[in-house]
């Protein structure tokens, strides 16, 4: 298995294809936009350019994985004799479905179809082809370079062969690969996602403020991040889904996202990408900081 293909050039999947292209895989990089493509080579060359300043890869290194990349805009052409396709494309499920439907239809017979879905059921992702068998979940963190987690989870008809497969390819990736069932939200953003819910009602119900809560977790629990800077960095859309697949999943009402988070997003309010969220990214915010160090 050494040619890969990955469907979107976002934060996700620009991390994947870097992950395989520094393991010496072929990767065929594809999105719908020329401009995301652009976007998301240069944030590969940019993460590259920090592990070379750091001292972890060389010079040929870098050019070797940003010579492995090759890019589409055309999705036949991009997965055509392709092995294995990781899709990392918006956490929707009619995009998605429609993907996998494309995907099936288009690939080699022998092409594992992967999802980086983080909390979409992978059973009902491989119900839209006819190779349900073939279909598997990889759950990658972010960073993707940087964190080792990936959770592969099973659908209901996926095979021991892929599941092994998929689990020893993770490992060549230098990845801890963690086998999980077919569950909503699988296991870390069952267990993640709530948490952060039930922060974002900690400040609805005025509890305490924003780096209040925040400092709890970081100095109390250990935490790197705390909850409400973790999910500006995730996306507040995206954790309002991730809360929405569950809640419809289980219907238990403690996964019913907070008021808060919803009108936070209705509004626009996303986090790091939109320049504010919980904590404002704005440039104008950076001046002011920057402004400070220098008074």
């Amino acid at each position: 298995m050494k040619n890969i293909a990955v469907i979107g050039a976002g934060t996700m999947g620009n991390g994947i294809a870097h992950v395989f292209a520094q393991n010496g895989f072929k990767v065929n990089l594809i999105d719908i936009s020329q401009a995301s493509l652009d976007r998301g080579l240069a944030t590969i060359t940019k993460n590259l350019d920090r592990m070379l300043a750091k001292e972890v890869i060389d010079q040929n290194q870098k050019e070797g994985t940003l010579s492995n990349i090759t890019t589409f805009t055309e999705m036949k052409k991009g997965v055509a004799d392709v092995d294995l396709v990781v899709e990392a494309a918006t956490e929707n499920l009619d995009i998605k479905l429609k993907i996998f439907r494309d995907l099936d239809e288009t690939c080699d017979s022998k092409t594992i179809l992967a999802t980086n879905t983080s909390s979409i059921s992978i059973t009902q992702i491989a119900a839209a082809t006819k190779r349900p068998e073939k279909v598997i979940g990889m759950h990658f963190m972010n960073p993707v370079p940087i964190m080792k987690l990936v959770e592969i989870i099973r659908g209901y008809s996926t095979s021991d062969e892929v599941t092994k497969t998929i689990m020893e390819l993770s490992k060549k990736l230098g990845k801890t690969p963690t086998e999980v069932n077919d569950y909503p939200g699988f296991v870390a953003n069952r267990i993640l996602m709530p948490m952060i819910n039930e922060a974002i009602e900690t400040l609805y119900n005025g509890v305490a403020g924003v780096q209040e809560i925040d400092t709890v977790m970081k100095l109390g629990m250990a935490h790197p991040m705390g909850p409400l800077q973790l999910a500006d960095f995730i996306g507040l859309d995206v954790c309002l889904s991730i809360l929405n697949v569950m809640y419809d999943g289980f219907k238990n009402p403690k996964y019913a996202p907070c008021p808060l988070l919803v009108n936070m997003v209705m509004a626009g309010k996303l986090g790091v990408k939109s320049g504010e969220g919980f904590y404002d990214y704005s440039e104008s915010r950076k001046a002011e900081k920057v402004s400070a160090q220098f008074n």
